[in-house]
C-alpha cells in the first residue's frame, strides 16, 4: 500500500476546525503559462484534486475587465457560469473558488450563486487599492456575499502593512465578516518571525469564526517551513486555517508551496485524509509537461524578487535581457520606488533599464570615422548562430570572393581584419578574445577596454517600439543604416529553435534565458523589426541572408532575400 493510501485518524468535523488545503494551480500556478490550460486539463485537474481529498480548489480568475471574449482553453473566465461545465461532477465535500482582483471586473454584473458553479470568491487588493478605495472594496465584498458566495479577503503582500495598518484592516474585515482572511506572502519575502507576528495580530484581533488563509511564494525556499509554522501556531486554538499550494509548486519565478509536499506533511504528521498517489498521478499527467518548457523554482533572480519585494515580471524582464550581471539587476530594482516596484509596469521597467544601461553620447564624429574606414563597402554581419559553424567553409569562400567588411556580433571572429560589434555588456565583459581584436565597436552601455575601441550611442540604436529593443544584431543594423552601405549580407542570424542546443555556435552563448515556449514569439518580433528596417532603407540598400534562418517564415518584406544556399 502506497503512502497516499494512509487514512485519517481525525474526523471530518475535527478537520474542519483546523487545517484545510486550497490548491490554486489553475489560478496562480497557471500564471506561468498565462493560464492557458486546455478545457480538458481544467476539468481533469479539478476532478483529480477533488478525488485526492483536497478541500478547496481554485478554478481560475474572474476578469471581465480584460475586454476579451471567452473562448475556452483558459482559466481567465469572464462569467461565473463559464466555470459550470467543469464542475458537472462537483463534490459536495469540496469548496470551489475563483479569484477576483479588485478593479478587474464589473462586480455589479456578478451572477448570483446557484450551486452549480463555484461556491466562493477570493477578493484580492493591493495596499494602494486599500488606501485609495477602501469604501469601494467594502462595497465589492458585500456584493459578493449578497450574491450568495463565501468571501475570502486577500490583501496583496501582507508585509506592506505595519502593525497599526494591519489592525485597521482587521477592523474592516470584522465589519465585512468574510469566510476567510489571508496572510499573503506575495513576493516570497517572509521569515518565520514575520509569520509569527502577522498570525498573532490577526488571531488575537479577528473574529474567531473567520479562517486564516496562508498564501506563499517560494523565493526564500521557506514556503513549506512557513506553512508548518502556521499549523504550529494554530495548534493551541480553534482557529480554522487554510493553506494554499500548487501542484509541483507551479508558479512564476520561484513558484508556490508544493501541494504534494504539504499533503505529505498532513499525512505523516497529522494523519489527515488525503490520497497522495492521486496527486502524483495528476502531476505526472498534467503538470510535468509544463516543466519542460517553463522554468520555475529557486534561482538567484527569484531570490532577488523576494529581497527587493518586486513583482516577478520586473525580474523576468531584466533577466531575459541576459545583458546584465545579477548585481546590476539588484541595483536596478533598488532604484525603483517600492510601491512602483511591486507592480509590473512594462513602460516603466523598460525606461529604467534603458536609462541605466546606456549613457547618451555624441557619436557623430565616431560614425564619420567608421564611414571613412569602411569606405561604403558591402557588409557581412556574422551572428553567433549555429549555421556559421555548419556553413563555415561556404562563408570562408564568400568572404574570399567578395569585397566585404566582416562584422561579428557580440564575439570576435577569426576572419582577418574583421570587426566586432558589442551591444551586450555581459558578453563583452566575459569575452577574453576582445583584447586580441584591434577593430571593436561598442555601444555606450559598455565601458571599453583599450584605446582602440570605438563607442557609439546606445540609445539611438534601440528599436524603441519593441520589447526586444536592444537586440544587438538589430542595433548593428541601425548603425549600418547611418553609413554609405549598399549591400548587407547576414550569416548566423538563425532565429530560435526550441532545442536550445541548436541556437548558438558554441555553449558560451547558451546563457540566454528565453524559455522554449517564448521562442516563436521572439522569432516573430525580430521578423517584424527586420521588416521595418528593410522598409526604412529600401531605396539605398539590399539585405541578403546567406545562411538559413527561422525569420524567413515570418518576414514579409520582399526586399529581404533568403538564399537557399551560399553563392560566392
Amino acid at each position: 500500500m502506497g503512502l497516499g493510501k494512509y487514512r485519517s485518524k481525525v474526523t471530518g468535523t475535527e478537520r474542519m476546525k483546523k487545517i484545510r488545503i486550497l490548491d490554486c494551480t489553475l489560478r496562480d500556478g497557471g500564471r506561468i503559462i498565462n493560464c492557458a490550460f486546455k478545457n480538458q486539463e481544467i476539468k481533469n485537474i479539478s476532478e483529480k484534486l477533488a478525488d485526492a481529498g483536497i478541500d478547496i480548489i481554485e478554478m481560475g480568475f474572474l476578469r471581465d475587465g480584460r475586454d476579451v471574449e471567452y473562448l475556452g482553453d483558459t482559466t481567465f473566465f469572464t462569467e461565473v457560469h463559464q466555470i459550470t461545465p467543469f464542475l458537472d461532477n462537483k463534490k459536495q465535500s469540496v469548496l470551489y473558488t475563483a479569484f477576483i482582483d479588485y478593479g478587474m471586473c464589473n462586480i455589479d454584473n456578478l451572477d448570483s450563486y446557484d450551486g452549480t458553479s463555484i461556491d466562493a470568491i477570493r477578493l484580492g487588493f493591493t495596499k494602494k487599492n486599500y488606501d485609495e478605495n477602501k469604501e469601494d472594496i467594502i462595497r465589492w465584498a458585500k456584493i459578493i456575499k449578497e450574491r450568495g458566495y463565501k468571501l475570502f479577503i486577500q490583501g496583496v503582500n501582507s508585509l506592506n502593512y505595519n502593525d497599526a495598518e494591519l489592525l485597521e484592516v482587521i477592523e474592516m474585515v470584522n465589519e465585512i465578516h468574510p469566510y476567510s482572511f489571508g496572510i499573503v506572502d506575495t513576493y516570497g519575502a517572509m521569515y518565520v518571525d514575520d509569520v509569527d507576528r502577522l498570525y498573532g495580530l490577526i488571531d488575537h484581533n479577528m473574529l474567531s469564526d473567520i479562517c486564516i488563509n496562508f498564501h506563499s511564494h517560494n523565493n526564500y525556499q521557506l514556503s513549506f517551513s512557513l506553512a508548518q509554522e502556521i499549523v504550529k501556531l494554530s495548534a493551541n486554538g480553534t482557529r480554522n486555517v487554510i493553506i494554499d499550494g500548487t501542484l509541483s509548486g507551479m508558479g512564476k519565478v520561484a513558484g508556490n508551496l508544493n501541494t504534494e509536499l504539504f499533503v505529505d506533511f498532513m499525512l505523516r504528521k497529522l494523519h489527515y485524509d488525503y490520497d497522495l498517489d492521486v496527486i502524483f498521478d495528476c502531476i505526472d499527467d498534467y503538470i510535468y509537461k509544463y516543466t519542460i518548457e517553463h522554468k520555475w523554482g529557486y534561482s538567484v533572480p527569484a531570490l532577488m524578487a523576494g529581497v527587493y519585494k518586486s513583482h516577478p515580471n520586473n525580474v523576468i524582464y531584466l533577466t531575459e535581457k541576459f545583458r546584465l550581471h545579477t548585481k546590476d539587476i539588484g541595483y536596478l530594482l533598488s532604484m525603483i520606488e517600492p510601491e512602483l516596484r511591486q507592480r509590473y509596469d512594462y513602460s516603466n521597467i523598460k525606461k529604467v533599464y534603458e536609462e541605466y544601461t546606456g549613457e547618451n553620447i555624441d557619436d557623430r564624429k565616431t560614425i564619420d570615422e567608421i564611414n571613412k574606414l569602411w569606405g561604403g563597402k558591402d557588409v557581412l554581419i556574422l551572428v553567433p548562430g549555429s549555421t556559421i559553424s555548419t556553413y563555415e567553409r561556404q562563408i570562408n569562400s564568400f568572404i574570399d570572393n567578395n569585397d566585404v567588411i566582416v562584422i561579428s556580433v557580440n564575439f570576435v571572429s577569426a576572419y582577418k581584419d574583421s570587426w566586432a560589434f558589442y551591444g551586450n555588456k555581459k558578453r563583452y565583459e566575459n569575452d577574453i578574445r576582445v583584447d586580441k581584436s584591434q577593430h571593436v565597436v561598442v555601444t555606450s552601455n559598455i565601458e571599453p577596454r583599450g584605446k582602440n575601441s570605438l563607442r557609439v550611442n546606445y540609445h539611438t540604436l534601440l528599436n524603441n517600439t519593441h520589447e526586444l529593443s536592444d537586440n544587438s544584431t538589430m542595433m548593428l543594423l541601425n548603425m549600418v543604416r547611418k553609413l554609405n552601405t549598399q549591400k548587407i549580407f547576414i550569416a548566423g542570424f538563425d532565429g530560435f529553435d526550441k532545442n536550445k542546443r541548436n541556437n548558438f555556435v558554441d555553449e558560451s552563448f547558451q546563457e540566454q534565458r528565453h524559455n522554449a515556449a517564448s521562442y516563436d514569439k521572439v522569432n516573430r518580433e525580430i521578423s517584424v523589426m527586420l521588416d521595418e528596417f528593410a522598409e526604412s532603407i529600401s531605396e539605398k540598400c539590399v539585405i541578403t541572408f546567406i545562411t538559413p534562418s527561422y525569420y524567413q517564415k515570418y518576414v514579409t518584406n520582399r526586399e529581404i532575400i533568403f538564399k537557399e544556399k551560399i553563392t560566392v
